[in-house]
């Protein structure tokens, strides 16, 4: 016993080193794996009879702090929930939430801490890029992972990753039908950040589908991430294609400036974007007005009539002061779905992580979930969900959901 216990101090201490010169080169990460998995397994052993830790990853500083501070505050509601109720199979739960500044890097760095901690399940990444990063450790792990909004296929390509979200192709999928069947336009204008892999994922779907829907795409324009600033160009391609709707399958913040070059050259179509959209009323320093009439997937909004809904909002504004967005409900919803199979299988702190995993991958494939992201979502072996998208639209500053017999006005 004390040669297993010197062996695990030295391979928690070479995974501390690791994390220190950080996980960039493919020997670097496999060491950390190495590592953090002995650390896991002394977690998991001193977890025995106590809490069921759940890890989290997000952006809590940065560009994209709106989406993990969302995620954090509602996974956190949730677990405070579930423990107030009795928790899982008469556990309690234990979140543990790491800062990623969405970098890929820094998610894999948080990860390993989290296995130091003790981690049995993780909730994260929050942005697909960290999320695909993270997989690469989790899958060798056996570490069962759920995230609430990594929409990129590859974010589920081993079998212990699932989602709550729609994927990217999902997304372009559904924007392309729902803009065809409603009338919405003859002629589509696309700006879409080539440099990432949510937006290019889109949009690549969402470009096939145009084919089969009564529209024509007459421009298709890209960005990168060096350059996301300056809209001019093309926005000057898109009023000169003559298009009648701009479709940005984008994050708010690069949407926000695109509304406002477009507003000052003049060019007014209809716009709509994807679930990346969210977040862009509370964006500081942005004229709301700009966003008038803007149409958007997303599988949830704070206005929704649903008893559930209102419950959630009113419970998240009181304990945060803030009115959640699509990313909370889709980790308010993580919570309870991991609840749902785990007393579907009968997860208990004793078990191995990587048991918790098989039983986890089992129970998902098995549950049924009424949640405030979708009715009745059913999980694939896959990984993915299959829900209903719902498409809301900017009205007076608030998000409404767009009937569909509203929608072509």
């Amino acid at each position: 016993m004390k040669m297993k216990k010197l062996v695990s101090l030295l391979m928690v201490a070479a995974l501390s080193a690791s994390m220190l010169t950080g996980c960039g080169s493919s020997n670097d990460a496999a060491g950390s794996s190495d590592a953090a998995t002995d650390a896991t397994a002394e977690g998991t052993e001193n977890a025995a009879g106590g809490t069921l830790k759940i890890g989290g990853i997000g952006p809590l500083t940065g560009s994209a702090a709106v989406y993990g501070t969302a995620v954090a505050n509602a996974a956190q509601l949730a677990v405070d929930e579930v423990n107030a109720a009795g928790g899982v199979n008469g556990v309690q739960l234990e979140l543990n939430f790491q800062d990623d500044e969405c970098d890929a890097e820094k998610s894999v760095n948080a990860y390993n801490t989290l296995k130091d901690w003790g981690m049995q399940m993780l909730v994260g990444a929050v942005t697909s890029g960290c999320s695909i990063a993270v997989s690469e450790y989790s899958k060798d792990d056996n570490m069962f992972q759920l995230t609430p909004s990594g929409s990129a296929v590859e974010c589920v390509q081993y079998d212990n990753a699932f989602r709550v979200c729609f994927s990217d192709p999902n997304q372009g999928l559904a924007s392309a039908q729902y803009i065809g069947e409603n009338n919405l336009a003859t002629k589509v204008a696309v700006i879409y950040d080539s440099s990432d892999i949510y937006s290019s994922g889109i949009y690549e779907k969402f470009a096939a589908e145009a084919a089969n829907q009564n529209f024509e795409i007459v421009s298709a324009e890209a960005f990168t991430a060096d350059n996301k600033t300056d809209f001019s160009v093309q926005i000057q391609k898109a009023k000169d294609a003559g298009a009648e709707l701009v479709f940005l399958p984008i994050y708010y913040q690069e949407a926000s400036l695109i509304l406002a070059q477009a507003n000052k050259a003049g060019f007014t179509p209809k716009w709509f974007g994807c679930d990346g959209m969210d977040g862009i009323l509370d964006l500081d320093g942005f004229d709301a007005s700009l966003a008038e009439d803007l149409m958007f997937l997303t599988p949830f909004t704070a206005n929704a009539t649903d008893e559930a809904t209102q419950k959630f909002v009113a419970d998240y504004k009181e304990a945060f002061g803030d009115t959640p967005i699509q990313f909370a409900a889709d980790a308010y919803d993580c919570v309870y779905v991991i609840k749902a199979a785990a007393e579907k299988e009968d997860v208990t702190p004793d078990k191995s992580v990587s048991d918790i995993c098989d039983a986890l991958k089992k129970g998902m494939t098995e549950i049924t979930y009424d949640g405030l992201t979708g009715k009745s979502i059913t999980w694939s072996e896959d990984g993915e969900p299959t829900k209903e998208p719902t498409v809301v639209v900017v009205k007076s500053g608030e998000y409404q959901v767009l009937q569909a017999e509203d929608a072509a006005e």
